[in-house]
């Protein structure tokens, strides 16, 4: 599902399965912050393109919790 996000003031397009969002909105809300907030986070700290950084981080939160 691709979606478009404004993040560090431009306009990106997105492409991750729903359920990496759906993961990324829980994650979000967990943090109490909002889901653009968190992708921007995410974005000034990534070392490969943006989608694969998402998918990680959704990864290494998620084994965290295990």
């Amino acid at each position: 599902m691709k979606r478009s996000i404004r993040i560090a003031h431009h306009n990106t397009s997105v492409s991750l399965e729903p359920e990496f969002w759906d993961a990324l909105k829980d994650l979000a809300a967990e943090d109490h912050v909002s889901l653009k907030d968190l992708v921007t986070e995410i974005d000034a700290q990534r070392t490969c393109n943006l989608s694969r950084a998402l998918r990680l981080y959704v990864l290494k939160r998620l084994r965290k919790q295990i």
